[in-house]
């Protein structure tokens, strides 16, 4: 098992965890899989009310799709799967709120997550990057969350920038992407007393607002959504182009 669930009865909090930190918290089908149930999961669990999203370890909260996994893809230009695409709460149904707390890297397809959760709680060490064009690909549906969370300018920087710039735990607050900076090391004991505060909360309202707060941003992430599979087919260099470009990884990177 590469995720943990645990819930405490008595605040309503229930902590979703990413658990491969041998692998930076990177998603392979087997956790994809498993995040998929635990959020349909906790749709009928009455007792958990709040949620918070984290990841094992220090390094990472997560780096987004695991390099080694094998997604089958069918054979036609009109069918491609994205393996990530429904792997965040909203896409699973789920209207309770989900806290996300992050220490360490959060990258590329961990936005999928960060972009389907209420707020960020992060760690001061906590960095934010995408690294989708460094290796020869088109950062689309990653672009599209990000874009209802952070400036224009902003997010238009980290996705074309690639690996060459991470943004810090302190600007990402400072332009909004972050909601609370934490202790260091405090980040998940702050994003669980956040979410025990809403989980105090009447739960049909919660949820309901939770529903409109994602109604007021569903138009547009359609519209974009819609467009990203065409620009990936066209934008994205071979597999073996890709390989070749992560393997030659650039030393170094800018923090700001």
């Amino acid at each position: 098992m590469s995720l943990r669930v645990s819930a405490d009865d008595d605040t309503g909090v229930a902590v979703v965890t990413l658990d491969r930190p041998h692998r930076l918290n990177a998603i392979d089908l087997g956790l994809r899989d498993e995040l998929r149930a635990a959020w349909r999961a906790l749709r009928f669990d009455d007792a958990v009310r709040a949620i918070v999203l984290t990841g094992a370890g220090e390094r990472a909260f997560c780096t987004g799709l695991d390099r080694d996994a094998e997604v089958p893809q069918p054979d036609s230009p009109y069918m491609a799967d994205d393996p990530l695409l429904r792997v965040g709460p909203k896409s699973n149904d789920l209207w309770k709120p989900v806290v996300a707390a992050v220490r360490g890297m959060a990258c590329g397809g961990a936005f999928y997550l960060l972009g389907e959760s209420e707020f960020v709680v992060a760690d001061p060490d906590a960095t934010f990057f995408d690294p989708h064009t460094t290796y020869g690909m088109v950062s689309a549906y990653e672009s599209v969350l990000m874009a209802q969370r952070m400036p224009y300018g902003e997010v238009a920087r980290m996705m074309l920038m690639g690996t060459a710039e991470r943004m810090s735990a302190r600007r990402a607050y400072e332009i909004g992407l972050v909601s609370e900076l934490s202790e260091p090391g405090g980040v998940l004991d702050a994003a669980v007393a956040r979410a025990a505060v809403i989980a105090e909360q009447p739960s049909a309202g919660v949820q309901g607002t939770v529903r409109a707060l994602w109604a007021a941003r569903e138009a547009a992430l359609a519209a974009g959504f819609a467009q990203a599979p065409h620009l990936i087919a066209l934008g994205n260099l071979p597999d073996d182009r890709q390989a070749e470009l992560f393997s030659a990884r650039r030393p170094g990177f800018r923090t700001r």
